[in-house]
């Protein structure tokens, strides 16, 4: 326990002492979350009604999605992991802990997004309680799935590439600027295979009593769901040097991770 609290320790400064990650944890999150509040609520009044839930879900993506997979690939491709292999380091602390790292600064993000928003007109959660747990299985699904991502990857710029395909789209179809019931027919099913999506709905309906196009309970079980399914492929499909030519399963078991998502659109 206690080298994994020192792991995690190092993890958590880490985050803060390197550029990249404290760009992607905290600066980007919350310059985007300022300048969201001071040009688009004044544009669309309506926007402030999920103002809250979209920016934490932006600081989740950014943190998890654009910031943790990288971190991994090159620790791999340093050899740093076959010195926590010589040393019995199991693979599951190495992924679950930087997840961890990753989480809290979503978490410092979301408190920091809360208690300012509402000198932007954002309006604040009625349940309280299941603004919290929606925003902590937010981060720990999108933290899961930045470690799949980075054990999946080749390189650096495949997680570069790997991340874009979820976080662009996000951004567009996932319920943060137009909502998901006003996209066109064809479109949303293609938004159902978003974390976005389901984190949003989640929010709307269990912390805003919003009127969403899903089940917000259902939601929240795929978001929950993903995350466990991304980071256990992750510590199956784990490999601990870039140069080990035999690994436990193909990278592209990785898509199993879409499972929830796929059955949540049928669902839904």
């Amino acid at each position: 326990m206690k080298a994994v609290l020192n792991h995690f320790a190092f993890e958590f400064k880490t985050g803060l002492r390197n550029p990249t990650q404290l760009l992607m944890n905290y600066l980007f999150p919350l310059g985007f979350y300022v300048m969201m509040g001071a040009v688009m609520v004044p544009i669309n009044p309506l926007f402030a009604a999920s103002m809250v839930p979209a920016m934490i879900a932006v600081a989740a993506m950014a943190s998890a999605l654009l910031g943790l997979p990288g971190t991994l690939v090159e620790s791999r491709e340093a050899g740093i992991y076959r010195s926590f292999k010589i040393n019995g380091v199991p693979a599951a602390s190495i992924l679950a802990v930087p997840a961890l790292s990753t989480l809290f600064p979503v978490l410092i993000v979301a408190a920091v997004i809360t208690v300012t928003a509402p000198l932007f007109k954002g309006e604040l959660p009625v349940h309280w309680a299941w603004f919290v747990l929606v925003t902590v299985i937010t981060a720990f699904s999108y933290a899961a799935l930045g470690a799949l991502i980075g054990v999946v990857a080749t390189d650096s710029r495949s997680t570069v590439l790997y991340s874009q395909l979820i976080f662009l789209p996000s951004m567009i179809l996932g319920g943060f600027m137009v909502p998901t019931e006003i996209l066109p027919a064809a479109i949303q099913p293609l938004a159902r295979l978003l974390p976005a999506t389901y984190t949003m709905q989640a929010y709307k309906g269990l912390a805003y009593d919003q009127t969403t196009v899903m089940n917000p309970a259902l939601a929240l079980a795929v978001l929950l769901s993903s995350g466990i399914l991304a980071l256990g492929l992750g510590i199956y499909l784990f490999n601990w040097d870039s140069r080990n030519l035999s690994r436990r399963g193909h990278p592209a078991m990785g898509l199993l991770v879409l499972a929830p998502y796929l059955l949540g659109a049928l669902l839904s």
